[in-house]
């Protein structure tokens, strides 16, 4: 399983627009992944219902995973947003 551990870019963590950004990322890499606190349990990634539950917060420590082929690019191309907190979906994603 690929993972990739960031902290949250955005001073708000990853609510409304922040996590509609992630979701929508998520859902476009084409690959399942999962996303969940360092310490808690991980929901899917392209779910906006469960990444608001999440409540993960500004400069908090999330881990993105997933075991599909092509994870490492998904994944990389999720932490670069997260970490960086992107207003706007790169081209790369």
């Amino acid at each position: 399983m690929a993972e990739r551990r960031v902290n949250i870019g955005w001073a708000e963590g990853l609510h409304a627009r922040p996590a509609s950004i992630f979701v929508r990322a998520a859902a476009a890499t084409g690959v399942p992944v999962t996303i969940a606190k360092a310490d808690g349990d991980p929901v899917n990634a392209a779910s906006m219902l469960a990444v608001l539950s999440l409540g993960a917060e500004g400069g908090q420590e999330v881990v993105l995973a997933s075991d599909a082929d092509g994870a490492d690019v998904a994944l990389d191309r999720l932490a670069k947003l997260v970490s960086e907190g992107l207003e706007e979906l790169p081209e790369t994603v």
